[in-house]
């Protein structure tokens, strides 16, 4: 399933390499590697693969699920789909609590002790899906783990993953793309090795020059 979503992923350019002219992240760290798994949805063949992978994730590792829970935005639509397939109910958590109405942060009726999924499109660091898990967490959600699409597997992120006792099941990871994408001759089999040093230390820019 890892090489199948991330033949995908290439075909699309959901995942595009670029060792040797790399991306600017806001940070201002120099990345090999832009991520933008939005473009599943406008792609209908790989959309219909990767959810299919998400629910039968869900299904093999996550016996108990009784919610999907996407993050905002980009798990929005995925645990949408997933949950469509699945015969479950369905809510997001947004990134902040709303300024009017409701003043919701959580969207969907989720009872306290509800054994919840959280859909997330990519991981890199962690933050911002650990964030979600915290905000079901104190809402009485039971969390039972996270199912994401791409994960780059940055120690920072497996660390904070971690220590928040929270599981992560990816579909596919920043590894198996890369060794995918040079079999394929996307890019270079030498840039593997490059690109796995940005994975392991991101800061660490000497990758640039190999």
């Amino acid at each position: 399933m890892e090489k199948m979503i991330a033949k995908a992923l290439l075909a699309i350019g959901a995942v595009f390499f670029r060792p040797d002219e790399p991306f600017t992240w806001a940070s201002g760290i120099k990345s090999p590697v832009y991520c933008d798994n939005r473009l599943i949805l406008s792609s209908p063949a790989e959309r219909d693969l990767v959810e299919k992978a998400i629910a039968d994730t869900v299904t093999r590792e996550y016996k108990d699920c009784e919610m999907l829970m996407g993050t905002s935005t980009a798990g929005i639509p995925h645990a949408a789909i997933a949950a469509h397939r699945l015969g479950l109910p369905m809510g997001y958590v947004r990134s902040g609590a709303k300024d009017h109405g409701r003043q919701n942060q959580i969207e969907g009726r989720m009872a306290p002790g509800t054994k919840v999924v959280v859909v997330e499109d990519l991981i890199s660091t962690g933050g911002s899906v650990i964030e979600v898990v915290r905000v079901l967490r104190e809402a009485g959600a039971e969390v039972l783990g996270i199912v994401s699409i791409f994960t780059y597997g940055m120690q920072k992120g497996l660390h904070a993953l971690e220590s928040e006792g929270v599981r992560n099941v990816s579909l596919t990871c920043f590894d198996v793309i890369a060794e995918v994408a040079a079999e394929t001759g996307y890019i270079k089999p030498e840039d593997v090795e490059r690109l796995k040093k940005f994975r392991d230390n991101p800061s660490d820019e000497s990758w640039i020059s190999q």
